[in-house]
């Protein structure tokens, strides 16, 4: 590999490539030392992809800036362990990404101080793929499945399986697309279990969803998503973990909800018996739009509707606790479902009270649209509370997170 004569100014915008040629071996890292001018040593830099293997527990190093040049895949029985501060770098592509399978774990354990980021060359929505976590946490869309990025396995009957730790990530210029069906999110969650440790996380700049649970009952907390251009926060597939402290700001010209919840993948069913439906709970949120008065426009410039902040769909269960929505021209809609693979739609889950908020609104139009096809009043679905007050992000994620 070329050695780097690196100013320390520009040291994160160039690295040297090395590919992994053997599909079946294990985590490639090339390393190569350079120092710059004036005594002053240049970081270490290597190229990182490949797999880390069964029985292996890779260990990366806080002083090496790591280009990212193609799928890093963790395989059952492996651990990819990423120290505090550790700065990865993913070069172009939406084959460019991080995963950890069934079996497998992370241990991504940053601080305020030193959070790991893990980032592009190219500071542009869509750039590389992200971060893909895969448990054996239940699914309603069956035993298992496999996810839209890579075909890995996902799904299972242990509620309190664990993948790990990840706290204090930041995943900026994510989402990169393979299709139009196959997109990688900032954060993949697929049939993760409760044993898993997620807290102080960032999507910045994605070009589909910040975070994404398929599935499984992994808890989350103190979540930054800021200027993803799909969902900032996004369930299905029957998830049902707590999530707590979550800051949603939009930026930009592109972007779609603040937050979808779908109680079922509509284009897998509910293939499980007894059958049941996501049912999250939300606490601490605070949802920042651009503005009641926004135009929202598709590609060709066309008008299609309100701008919207929250839409819950198929189904969905959910309970929100003090949120904050702010600068929608809808804060909430509720859809009917898009197959026929269940008779409930979440309007019967509102009338039950098993779909419910409870909060304030400012600079909204309407609070709620309904949809769903079941008739109910607005105050069995919004408990209005103005002392709701969401999440004091500046409190948790000041010091470290992006975009702040």
């Amino acid at each position: 590999m070329k050695k780097l004569l690196l100013n320390l100014a520009v040291v994160f915008s160039i690295f040297a490539v090395t590919s992994c040629e053997d599909d079946g071996g294990s985590l490639t890292i090339n390393q190569d030392i350079d120092y710059g001018n004036g005594g002053i040593p240049a970081p270490t830099t290597s190229t990182l992809s490949g797999f880390v293997l069964n029985g292996e527990n890779k260990v990366l190093d806080a002083n090496v800036v790591y280009s990212l040049n193609g799928p890093l895949i963790v395989k059952e029985g492996g651990t990819l362990t990423i120290p505090a501060g550790t700065q990865i770098i993913a070069q172009n592509g939406a084959d460019v990404y991080i995963a950890v399978m069934q079996g497998a774990k992370i241990m991504a354990q940053g601080t305020a101080s030193q959070p790991i980021l893990l980032t592009a060359e190219d500071k542009t929505p869509g750039a590389w793929g992200g971060l893909i976590l895969l448990g054996r946490a239940p699914i309603n869309s069956g035993l298992t499945a496999t996810s839209e990025i890579g075909g890995f396995n996902y799904g299972g009957t242990d509620p309190n399986d664990n993948s790990g730790v990840v706290e204090y990530v930041k995943v900026e210029y994510s989402g990169g697309a393979v299709d139009a069906a196959s997109e990688n999110n900032g954060f993949s969650f697929y049939g993760v279990g409760n044993g898993t440790i997620v807290n102080h996380i960032e999507s910045y700049y994605g070009s589909d969803d910040g975070v994404e649970f398929f599935g499984g009952t992994v808890n989350a907390n103190n979540i930054v998503l800021i200027g993803n251009e799909d969902d900032s926060l996004d369930w299905t597939e029957g998830y049902s973990g707590n999530i707590t402290d979550v800051y949603i700001r939009h930026e930009g010209t592109k972007y779609d909800k603040a937050i979808e919840g779908d109680g079922y993948n509509p284009d897998l069913g509910i293939n499980v018996d007894p059958v049941f439906y996501s049912n999250p709970t939300l606490t601490n949120v605070t949802i920042e739009g651009l503005g009641s008065a926004t135009d929202v426009q598709n590609q060709e410039g066309i008008n299609v509707g309100s701008y919207e902040g929250v839409r819950l769909r198929e189904a969905t269960k959910a309970t929100f606790n003090n949120i904050v929505v702010r600068g929608f021209g809808r804060a909430f809609q509720i859809k009917g479902n898009g197959s026929e693979d269940t008779s409930l739609t979440s309007g019967d889950h509102v009338l039950n009270g098993e779909l419910a908020v409870k909060g304030k609104f400012e600079d909204v139009t309407t609070k709620v649209k309904n949809a769903s096809g079941v008739e109910f009043e607005e105050s069995q679905f919004i408990n209005i509370d103005e002392s709701a007050n969401g999440t004091n992000v500046n409190a948790w994620a000041r010091s470290w997170a992006s975009g702040l």
